[in-house]
């Protein structure tokens, strides 16, 4: 059969239009308080594009979280994927910037005077580091969110981060959707209970486990072992 090639710019462009207010959008805006550059957005367009890009017709496991988080995609680009992976900044957890992708130079996006060594995302460690300690190629698994975007809470500012609406939940399924079509993983794994929900509804089989967030660590790496071995 032949394969479908997919154009990653008609995909980010399907990322243009947020679904609501207080919802910041990492491709198309620039976050006007904490962006090092004027051209940031496309500087994560591109770490996107290359991520994908990069993992076609390789993905064997799709990891699907809830929402992009200010520690993380917010600057980054890429969901669960933080500034300080892209910089070699957690190579001593054995997270390589390599892992994420090859073929362009990473780069962070947010002032350095905010963040000297770049935005951290706990969740995003432990997720990359366990999966990579299991001996999975990072290749083979995908990382995306049911709402793709970064929710942020109106009276704290861009950095923060609030649970996505289920109308906004509903907003980024068809973008979910259009993920799973073009990288057809044999396994989904749903992370935390939004994005499992999100799932269901859609009627799309799947493993849900536990958030690592709010002391779900131990849990988290329990329960996704036992997937990944099946």
């Amino acid at each position: 059969m032949k394969k479908l090639v997919y154009n990653m710019d008609d995909f980010i462009d399907l990322l243009r239009d947020t679904p609501t207010d207080n919802v910041f959008n990492p491709w198309w805006q620039n976050d006007l308080e904490n962006d090092d550059y004027s051209n940031s957005y496309e500087i994560r367009q591109h770490q996107l594009k290359t991520y994908l890009s990069e993992r076609i017709d390789k993905v064997e496991i799709l990891l699907v979280g809830e929402a992009l988080g200010y520690q993380g995609g917010h600057f980054s680009g890429i969901a669960m994927t933080s500034e300080r992976m892209l910089l070699g900044s957690l190579s001593h957890k054995g997270i390589l910037p390599e892992h994420v992708f090859k073929n362009m130079m990473p780069c962070r996006t947010s002032k350095c005077e905010i963040k000297k060594d770049g935005f951290n995302e706990p969740t995003a460690t432990v997720v990359w580091q366990h999966l990579l300690n299991s001996g999975i190629s990072p290749y083979t698994f995908l990382i995306w969110n049911a709402f793709p975007w970064h929710p942020y809470s109106d009276a704290k500012g861009l950095l923060s981060n609030r649970t996505p609406t289920e109308f906004e939940l509903s907003a980024g399924l068809p973008i979910l959707l259009k993920i799973i079509d073009m990288f057809s993983p044999q396994k989904i794994i749903a992370v935390g209970e939004k994005a499992s929900l999100c799932l269901t509804k859609a009627g799309i089989e799947h493993n849900k486990v536990r958030h690592p967030a709010n002391g779900g660590v131990t849990k988290f790496k329990d329960q996704i072992s036992l997937h990944l071995k099946r």
